[in-house]
């Protein structure tokens, strides 16, 4: 197969076709969190980097981008050795983030997932949030479009919380920003579930970032199960206050 990348023409939405191999499949086969998470996060990346603004451009401008918030709906979970069509656009941004939208095919076309993820800009000198209007890199964009995904929104603690798994922050949790890499509370949450939900795909997969865990701070994850196991709630603390929150709904 030969894998693509390209923009459609006159539109800023961008198409990878992707495989996926044995390692970045669950012990189950199917796609796993946390590459699920690098794997769109990259995809950003190079979306950006095709139209000129790479990393190192960003930064030379004084911005950083990081993700803020996401949510996404398995229709049908990607498996080990399929090969996919990435798709990926930005759309209208709020006041203090920018929304972009995903949507994953099979090579038949089928939808196997829908997500919209929210990222926030900020200054690199003063790490204080930058308002999207004044993120002027590209023309702006107006336009919005129906997701079949959960929205990214606020997640709130439940009582009862239970302590499920405790880890330390290492170094190959680490991007090259030397920021405990995104994808990787994909895996911190995937660690901590129960057993019995280890095998099992969600319908619903949201997740929220909030205070960075920082290398060999100690991340304590406390989960809940609600709704006669039909929605789990997963929040991860360090001694900082909240790192992560996440909810999985099945």
């Amino acid at each position: 197969m030969e894998y693509k990348q390209y923009h459609e023409e006159h539109k800023n939405i961008f198409h990878s076709q992707e495989q996926i191999f044995f390692s970045q499949a669950n012990a189950e086969g199917y796609l796993s969190f946390h590459e699920l998470l690098r794997m769109t996060a990259d995809l950003a990346v190079e979306d950006y980097n095709q139209q000129g603004m790479s990393r190192e451009f960003l930064k030379d401008k004084g911005f950083a981008i990081l993700v803020s918030r996401l949510a996404f709906r398995f229709h049908k979970m990607p498996v080990e050795n399929q090969k996919l069509e990435f798709v990926t656009w930005e759309e209208k941004p709020e006041p203090l983030q920018l929304a972009r939208c995903y949507k994953i095919f099979d090579m038949d076309g089928n939808l196997l997932v829908s997500g919209k993820s929210y990222w926030l800009v900020c200054d690199l000198k003063t790490r204080r949030l930058i308002p999207t209007s004044k993120f002027d890199l590209r023309k702006s964009i107006e336009f919005t479009t129906e997701m079949d995904c959960l929205k990214p929104c606020k997640i709130g603690e439940p009582e009862g919380m239970e302590l499920w798994d405790s880890r330390k922050i290492k170094y190959s949790d680490l991007d090259t920003n030397g920021h405990t890499t995104n994808s990787r509370y994909g895996a911190f949450i995937e660690d901590a579930l129960p057993a019995e939900y280890r095998g099992k795909v969600p319908s619903d997969f949201k997740l929220n970032y909030s205070k960075e865990a920082m290398l060999d701070s100690q991340l304590d994850v406390y989960g809940k199960i609600e709704e006669d196991g039909k929605k789990i709630t997963v929040i991860g603390k360090t001694s900082e206050g909240c790192s992560f929150e996440a909810e999985l709904y099945y």
